[in-house]
C-alpha cells in the first residue's frame, strides 16, 4: 500500500477499533495522550466518512452514532465513542481474486479488527469514494462533508429501479426533482418524461425543453378509458361494476363500437375495453332503442341514469378534454406521440397539468395514463425507455384500501413492479412517505430523504431500508432546505448531500404564498 502511505500519514488519527458486529463498528476517539487536543473532532458528526488502512485495502465507514458514556464536567478524561456502518474499500495491492478495478467498491472483503487504527477521510479519499464507477452519471450537487466533491447519481440504477424522493413540505422536494430531471436531460436530450403536475407547478421549470399539456389543449378521448375507467368518470370511484347501468354499458358499447366506421373495427370483434373509437351518439341511441323495447317503466331508471349521465358529461365544458369535439377520430398515434413525445423534437418532457382537471375525475385520468405509458412499453418491446414523475404520489396512490384510489394506485404499482422489464421507470414525491403505498415505496431502491419530522414517516422509512441506511436517516428532522440522505443502488454509496441551486427561472413555482405581503392592501377586482 506504498501509493497510499503519504496520504494516510497526513490525515489526523481519530482513534482505534472496540468492537466489531457485522458491518456495524465502535471506535474508541484517541485522548490527549495520543498527542492531539482532546475536543479536535468536533467535525466529526452524523454521516461523515472515515477510513481504516488493512493489509491490501482501506475500508471506508460512515458514522451513525456519537456517545459519551459517562460525561465528565471536569477537565479530564473522558471515554468518547463513534460507531460506524462499513461502506465499502479501496483496494491498494491487488490479488488474484480481485476482478473489480474500480477505484472504490461497495462491500468489505477484509472487516477491522480490534486495535485497527482509524483516520480521518481526505479530499482525496472522498474524491476516490464518492467518484461514480465506470458508468453514466450525473452530478445532481455536493456531498455534506466537504462541498468541493461533487454528488453523482447513476442513470442506469437510478431508472432501472426507481426513486423516490420523500420529505416535509418546503423542505425543497420540488426543486430537487427539478435538479435531477435536469442532470438527466443535459446528459440525454432525447429523453422522454412524463411529469404527473397536479398542482401546475413544473412548467416554469423547464421553459421550453417541455410539451406543457392541459385539459385547454390536452385531448384524453373517452374511448381510450376501458370499461372499469368509464365507470369511474360517469358515476364516481368504487362504482360497483355488477350494477344495472355497468351491465348496461357493458352491453351496449361494443355495438357502438362495431357501428363506427373504421378498418379496425371491421378486424375485430371489440369489447368495452377495447381501444377503439365509438360515437356518443351512437351508444345514446343504443340506449334509446333498448329503453323503446321494455315494458315495465321501472326497467327504464338504470337506462335513463346512463344517458342522463352521458348527456352531463358530454355538455360540461370542463371534460370538455375528454368527451368534448365534434368529430370522433382515429387518433391514438398522435395521442402517444403528445404525451411520450415520439419524436422528441427538442422538447423531451411532457408536463401534464393536473390542476384544471375535475377533482372526482384526477385519479381517473392518471390511471388512464400510466396504463397507456405501460402498454405501450410493452407493446414497442422497450423501444422507448420513458421515466413517469408522480409528484404528490400520497393523492393517487395511498397506503389505504379505499376503493376509490384502486384504479390509480394500480396503474402506478403495475409500472412500479413490472416496468422495468418493459422500460418504465418511477419516480415516486411525497411529503408524507408514510401515506404512500407501501407497493410504491418497496419498489424504489434509491431513495432521496430530505427534511422530515412526522415520527411516522420516519419510521415508514427505517422500516423499508436495509438497517445500514437508518443511521444516516436518524438525522432526517435537521436537514436544512435543499439537502437530503441519499440512499440505494443510484448512488455510489449512500450519502447526505447538498442539492445544486437552480436558477431563479429554472425553479417550479412551488414557493409559499405571502400572507404577510397579500394582506397588505385590499383587493377590489375579481
Amino acid at each position: 500500500m506504498d501509493g497510499f502511505d503519504a496520504e494516510i500519514l497526513s490525515t489526523v488519527r481519530i482513534g482505534e477499533v472496540v468492537s466489531v458486529n457485522g458491518s456495524q463498528v465502535v471506535i474508541l476517539i484517541d485522548q490527549a495522550s495520543g498527542g492531539v487536543p482532546r475536543g479536535s473532532f468536533g467535525d466529526l458528526q452524523m454521516g461523515t466518512l472515515v477510513k481504516i488502512p488493512k493489509t491490501h485495502s482501506i475500508a471506508y465507514g460512515i458514522i451513525t452514532g456519537l456517545t459519551v458514556p459517562f460525561p465528565s464536567h471536569e477537565d479530564t478524561s473522558q471515554l468518547e465513542i463513534l460507531e460506524l456502518t462499513m461502506t465499502g474499500e479501496s483496494v491498494t495491492e491487488a490479488t488474484p481474486d480481485d476482478v473489480d478495478s474500480d477505484p472504490f467498491r461497495r462491500g468489505i472483503r477484509a472487516m477491522p479488527t480490534l486495535g485497527d487504527p482509524v483516520f480521518k477521510a481526505s479530499r482525496e479519499d472522498l474524491a476516490r469514494v464518492y467518484a461514480p464507477p465506470e458508468t453514466l452519471s450525473v452530478q445532481i450537487g455536493t456531498i455534506h462533508q466537504d462541498n468541493q466533491v461533487a454528488a453523482h447519481v447513476l442513470i442506469d440504477e437510478l431508472l432501472g429501479k426507481h426513486f423516490a424522493i420523500l420529505g416535509t413540505t418546503g423542505a425543497g422536494k420540488s426543486c430537487a426533482s427539478a435538479r435531477i430531471l435536469h442532470a438527466m436531460l443535459e446528459a440525454r436530450s432525447n429523453a422522454h418524461m412524463l411529469i404527473l403536475d397536479p398542482h401546475g407547478e413544473y412548467a416554469p421549470a423547464f421553459g421550453d425543453r417541455a410539451e406543457v399539456l392541459t385539459p385547454q389543449n390536452f385531448e384524453l378521448p373517452y374511448w381510450l378509458l376501458n370499461f372499469e375507467e368509464l365507470l369511474e368518470v360517469l358515476f364516481g370511484a368504487g362504482y360497483d361494476p355488477g350494477s344495472l347501468e355497468a351491465s348496461i354499458l357493458a352491453d351496449l358499447i361494443p355495438q357502438a363500437k362495431a357501428d363506427f366506421p373504421s378498418p379496425a373495427n371491421q378486424a375485430i370483434s371489440p369489447t368495452a375495453d377495447t381501444p377503439i373509437p365509438y360515437k356518443l351518439s351512437d351508444l345514446i341511441k343504443q340506449i334509446d332503442n333498448a329503453m323503446g323495447s321494455l315494458d315495465k317503466p321501472e326497467s327504464l331508471q338504470p337506462y335513463r341514469r346512463v344517458k342522463s349521465r352521458l348527456t352531463a358529461v358530454h355538455r360540461d365544458p370542463r371534460y370538455s378534454f375528454m368527451f368534448g369535439g365534434i368529430v370522433v377520430r382515429d387518433n391514438i398515434a398522435q395521442i402517444f406521440s403528445q404525451i411520450l413525445r415520439i419524436p422528441v423534437d427538442d422538447k423531451p418532457a411532457t408536463i401534464i397539468d393536473l390542476s384544471g382537471v375535475p377533482s372526482e375525475i384526477v385519479n381517473a385520468v392518471v390511471a388512464v395514463l400510466c396504463r397507456l405509458v405501460f402498454d405501450f412499453a410493452v407493446w414497442s418491446e422497450r423501444a422507448v425507455p420513458i421515466l413517469v414523475v408522480c409528484e404528490e404520489a400520497h393523492r393517487y396512490a395511498p397506503n389505504s384500501d379505499d376503493p376509490a384510489f384502486a384504479l390509480s394506485k394500480g396503474a402506478l404499482s403495475r409500472i412500479a413492479k413490472e416496468g422495468r422489464k418493459y422500460g418504465v421507470s418511477l419516480c415516486v414525491i411525497s411529503q408524507r412517505a408514510s401515506k404512500v403505498s407501501t407497493d410504491l415505496i418497496s419498489q424504489c431502491n434509491t431513495i432521496f430523504g430530505m427534511r422530515m419530522t412526522n415520527n411516522d414517516d420516519q419510521n415508514f422509512l427505517r422500516g423499508a431500508l436495509s438497517e445500514a441506511s437508518t443511521g444516516l436517516f436518524s438525522c432526517l428532522p435537521a436537514l436544512r432546505n435543499g439537502e437530503a440522505v441519499a440512499v440505494g443502488q443510484g448512488v455510489p454509496i449512500p450519502m447526505r448531500l447538498n442539492f445544486d441551486r437552480l436558477p431563479d427561472n429554472m425553479r417550479p413555482h412551488s414557493r409559499t404564498a405571502s400572507f404577510s405581503a397579500g394582506w397588505t392592501e385590499d383587493s377590489h377586482d375579481l
